[in-house]
């Protein structure tokens, strides 16, 4: 497995995660199995979020509940969980109450002292700066959280946050799949008149934005077609993208999987691929993707396919 650094952090995390969202209405023999496959496979770092589950915290309770996990035990992984959605408005909130509070559930829900990294899930419209930094400052200064970042967010809106959070954003969470890259694609394609592919829609290079401030992106969705439309694999749609996997795959001795997600990890912004199956023996197969040396002309050939122009 692979390492990447984490933000301007002195971490170095692997760049296959699992994600847990849908671990909610597994049983406790299938949770542990997941996590051993993870655990595995090289993967010691787990995303949450205090909405996971279908109530507040109900994935966050499974994951503790399940794997009762010693201090010792806890101390091996690297926990995440975001906060900021109102999933009963639906809206969202990040001021200093509701950052608390969000907070306070999830740890006692994952049965722990502290969140190694907290994120701000998706970005307010209302937020105010100074609020979000008074949490920030409150957790950082009680041991609650140790870093923070952002999921979702452009780099404006990021600026905004650093106007007042004196803290490192040292993550950012955006959704990223071979057929779902506008946040790559219209960087390729820049300043083509009547392309769309060049429309920029992020509020311009977010990828750029956080290499150069050293934000590490997580790659939510990894196996999307689009915007929660279903996977691209073994899609008679995708028929040619699907070709070019099956013969890559074949080449580098891995599983489909292992491709898609090679996909991202190839990429030199150092990305983290967050997975989201509660499959076993899909964890393992992705993981497989985490070093697989692309050539451009391989890592080119995948974009062309999955529906994006090289001018």
């Amino acid at each position: 497995m692979k390492h990447v650094p984490l933000g301007t952090t002195d971490l170095h995390v692997p760049n296959v995660v699992l994600g847990v969202m849908r671990i909610a209405d597994k049983t406790d023999d299938e949770i542990r199995e997941l996590y051993r496959t993870a655990r595995d496979a090289g993967i010691d770092f787990f995303d949450h979020a205090d909405v996971y589950g279908g109530e507040l915290h109900r994935s966050e309770r499974r994951f503790a509940e399940s794997l009762q996990l010693t201090s010792s035990q806890r101390a091996e992984i690297t926990i995440q969980s975001k906060a900021g959605i109102v999933p009963s408005g639906p809206y969202f909130d990040y001021s200093y109450e509701h950052l608390v509070d969000a907070v306070e559930g999830s740890l006692k829900a994952l049965d722990t002292d502290y969140l190694d990294i907290l994120l701000l899930h998706r970005p307010d419209a209302l937020v105010e700066p100074d609020e979000v930094a008074r949490a920030f400052d409150e957790l950082e200064a009680s041991g609650k959280v140790r870093h923070f970042g952002v999921s979702n967010h452009t780099p404006r809106q990021i600026d905004l946050l650093k106007t007042s959070v004196r803290q490192p954003l040292v993550a950012n969470q955006l959704q990223l799949s071979i057929t779902h890259a506008p946040i790559i694609a219209q960087g390729v394609a820049a300043n083509m008149q009547g392309l769309p592919q060049s429309t920029v829609v992020d509020g311009g290079g977010i990828v750029e934005y956080c290499r150069i401030n050293k934000i590490t992106i997580q790659a939510w969705s990894p196996f999307q077609a689009g915007f929660f439309t279903g996977v691209f694999l073994d899609d008679p749609a995708y028929a040619e993208l699907n070709a070019v996997i099956d013969r890559l795959a074949a080449k580098y001795d891995v599983p489909a999987l292992a491709i898609a997600t090679a996909w991202i990890t190839r990429h030199p912004a150092g990305i983290q691929v967050v997975l989201g199956t509660t499959t076993p023996g899909r964890v393992a197969d992705a993981a497989q993707g985490s070093d697989i040396p692309f050539t451009r002309a391989e890592w080119y050939e995948l974009y062309r396919a999955g529906g994006y122009l090289v001018p």
